[in-house]
C-alpha cells in the first residue's frame, strides 16, 4: 500500500522547494493525501479491513496537523496547496 518511488518523486517535483526536499510540510502533506487517497480506495472494496481503517485514520490525523501547522506557519503556501490537492479548509 506503500508509494512506489516513481510516483513519490513525481509528487516531491511537484510540491517540494527543490529535487531533494522531502521534508517540507508542503512534500509531507502531499505525500499523505497520495497514502490516504489509495487507502481510501482499498477500504471501498475491502469494507472489512479495519486494520487498514485505523491506519488511514492515523494518516488523517497526522496531514491535519501538518496543515495546521503550514496554514498557522505560512498562510499563502497553505492556500496554494489545499487548492492543488483540492482538500478542504478544516483546519
Amino acid at each position: 500500500m506503500a508509494l512506489d518511488s516513481a510516483k513519490k518523486q513525481e509528487i516531491v517535483k511537484q510540491f517540494g522547494r527543490n529535487e531533494n526536499d522531502t521534508g517540507s510540510s508542503e512534500v509531507q502533506i502531499a505525500l499523505l493525501s497520495a497514502r490516504i487517497s489509495e487507502l481510501t480506495e482499498h477500504l471501498k472494496t475491502f469494507k472489512k479491513d479495519h486494520a487498514s481503517r485505523l491506519g488511514l485514520l492515523k494518516l488523517v490525523g497526522q496531514r491535519r496537523r501538518l496543515m495546521r501547522y503550514l496554514k498557522r506557519t505560512n498562510k499563502e503556501s497553505y492556500v496554494k496547496l489545499i487548492a492543488a490537492l483540492n482538500i478542504r479548509d478544516n483546519v
